[in-house]
């Protein structure tokens, strides 16, 4: 009986993209991959291929960061919405303001967005700095959205947000440490200005996942118990408790259990309800940041999954503090979230061809070649065990399977060693190497057909796991990957129509060995390589995959190994049904180096200097030496990366 053909749908759930992809992404029926786009109130869906196809058309080279504002405005609403849910559900009091926090993406083009399409919402922005601040001032002129100032604050970044205040914005210093206080009444006093003020507080409940440490009397931020009543006391005894308005805590990002969750917002609600007891006039909780999205399509409990959704983040919030705060006696207070990577990180894609790829294998005909009786005993050792596996492979057991496995490692080690001490010549160790990858291809095909579960043969798919060589870096474009293991979705955006027949690892274009690629969110879990196509690059084809979710703390994080710079980008949004692109070129070579501190046009005079004693002494011609230069000049300005 033939076995059916491969379709979308075993791509979709072998990739698990319906499970990460929140409804926005999807493959389509001829294979390819979609982002699905609004175009007023109507849904659309627009091919990545055909967006990549369209801009090298235009010039535009791989790789290319492709943001799509609609999908942000899409976060935005999800999560306004959700709280006007379980507000309305639950009958709560009060009402909620998100802000966004600029760490997560800084680039001009988000801030913009959010400012333009959440003012409906009245959605504010978080600053942790000064040039945040600035940031924030420029395009935050919202008198009902909220600007919350955190991290450490000198006396100009207070006299800027005091001097916003006084320009009618909602604007709220937070105190991180106890000392800062002192600075900001000075200054409030000086400029006649009443301070909107909150406090960070350290929550002694604990968070999971890489932040863990964000919450807890480890925390490196915020103020104990002991030090928020010397506050409110030192504010009170300088007739400004009124000032006090908001209670703030972090628990960390991407925290993937709800249950966490709600233990932290039981916590904080009750140390607020405490500070109103004490006379504060409050208002405001600021429950920070920590909703999770699903990087793997899990509804787990991982780091890089998550165990409930928004509307269900939204509902136990709203009931832990109804609950709390009707314990207490207290008023409802308005909400804040500092959601940032919920909201960012579907925004941007990171497209990538693939440059070569290095195979595990041996040739096809390798067990067909034959010994010479005077080769060594271990060369021939391994041919007669690739003859006998494949003349008794009807009859092989999965014990047998194992025992040919452990023979060809054995046979290929003894190999090594006799070759360095001159017993085997190099031809003869590379017969021997050949030999045992074709003895290890076979015995993973075996496998298969005798369904094998030994723990000792685990490694072996790794060891044949092919290497893609993508046209990209890891520290530049996905520094969270390198830096705490981040798991992103990576897949092929077209031939999804066919099925994968590689298993790979995929390597960045860095000289660098932690530039790579080997864990891969799969809709049966974590896997160490990714099922892909053969990429048929020796026909000219072009294989292309996606790395998705990277608009959260991707694109400014960036490292320039190598000089590899930002690569280029395009913002896609639909106008009368049609896809419309705004393109950004990425970094040039002379940029990149200008960064650290070379200077681009000292160096195109070095280069025809040293051309120019090339001609004198006769080494290249006045004509090769022009040629030479120009060159040189054109691959200034060029793309840091691979140019087909």
């Amino acid at each position: 009986m033939k076995a059916p053909a491969w379709s979308v749908t075993d791509s979709a759930d072998l990739y698990g993209i319906r499970e990460w992809g929140h409804s926005y992404f999807d493959i389509s029926k001829s294979g390819e991959v979609v982002v699905n786009l609004k175009d007023g109130k109507k849904s659309k869906p627009v091919s990545l291929a055909g967006i990549v196809r369209d801009l090298k058309e235009r010039g535009t080279q791989l790789p290319l960061l492709i943001r799509f504002g609609d999908l942000l405005r899409g976060r935005i609403d999800e999560l306004n919405e959700g709280f006007a849910s379980a507000i309305s559900e639950g009958k709560y009091q009060g009402v909620y303001r998100g802000v966004y926090p600029i760490k997560v993406n800084q680039q001009q083009e988000v801030i913009e967005e959010i400012t333009r399409y959440g003012r409906k919402y009245h959605y504010g922005l978080e600053a942790g700095s000064k040039p945040e601040l600035i940031a924030a001032l420029a395009y935050m002129h919202d008198p009902q959205a909220y600007i919350v100032c955190n991290g450490y604050k000198d006396e100009e970044f207070i006299d800027l947000a005091l001097y916003a205040q006084k320009m009618g914005l909602q604007v709220i210093l937070v105190l991180e440490m106890p000392t800062e206080l002192d600075l900001i009444l000075e200054r409030s006093k000086k400029m006649g200005v009443r301070p909107t003020l909150g406090v960070r507080f350290r929550l002694s409940a604990e968070s999971a996942g890489h932040w863990s440490g964000s919450g807890g009397d480890s925390s490196v931020f915020g103020l104990n118990i002991s030090q928020l009543m010397h506050v409110v006391d030192h504010l009170r005894e300088q007739g400004m408790l009124d000032c006090l308005r908001m209670l703030h805590y972090h628990q960390g990002s991407q925290i993937p259990n709800i249950r966490a969750i709600r233990q932290a917002v039981t916590e904080a609600t009750r140390v607020y309800c405490g500070l109103v007891h004490e006379g504060a006039r409050m208002g405001i909780l600021d429950l920070g940041g920590g909703l999770a999205i699903s990087y793997d399509g899990q509804k787990g409990a991982s780091a890089a999954s998550s165990n409930y959704g928004t509307k269900e983040y939204c509902a136990d919030v709203i009931e832990a503090i109804t609950e709390v705060t009707a314990e207490a006696g207290v008023p409802h207070p308005d909400i804040i979230t500092e959601s940032g990577r919920a909201v960012v990180a579907y925004y941007s894609v990171l497209v990538i061809n693939i440059l070569d790829i290095n195979r595990f294998e041996s040739r096809s005909n390798i067990s067909d070649i034959e010994i010479d009786k005077d080769s060594p005993a271990l060369l021939r050792n391994l041919h007669e065990l690739r003859a006998e596996s494949t003349r008794n492979a009807a009859r092989t057991s999965r014990d047998r399977l194992q025992e040919i496995y452990n023979d060809a490692v054995y046979y290929r080690d003894k190999l090594r060693s006799e070759f360095n001490y001159g017993k085997v010549n190099l031809r003869q160790r590379a017969h021997g190497e050949e030999l045992y990858w074709d003895i290890l291809k076979w015995v993973s095909d075996m496998r298969e057909k005798c369904e094998h579960d030994g723990s000792q043969m685990e490694r072996l798919e790794t060891i044949l796991t092919d290497y893609y060589y993508g046209n990209f870096s890891v520290f530049q474009s996905l520094p969270d990957l390198w830096a705490i293991d981040q798991i992103f979705p990576v897949m092929p955006i077209h031939r999804l129509k066919e099925k994968p027949t590689r298993n790979a690892v995929l390597s960045d274009i860095t000289c660098d060995s932690d530039g790579k690629i080997d864990k891969f969110a799969l809709a049966d879990g974590i896997s160490r390589s990714l099922p892909l196509h053969d990429p048929e690059i020796e026909k000219g084809q072009e294989y292309m995959l996606g790395i998705f979710l990277v608009g959260a703390y991707q694109e400014t994080r960036g490292d320039l190994h190598n000089r590899l710079g930002d690569t280029n980008v395009v913002s896609v949004h639909l106008e009368n049904g049609k896809a419309k692109y705004s393109e950004l070129e990425g970094d040039s070579v002379s940029e990149v180096l200008s960064y650290v501190e070379y200077e681009p046009k000292d160096m195109v005079t070095r280069f025809r200097n040293l051309a120019e004693n090339a001609v004198l002494s006769k080494r290249i011609s006045a004509t090769e030496r022009r040629e030479i230069v120009d060159a040189f000049e054109a691959g200034m300005r060029g793309y840091t990366y691979f140019e087909s």
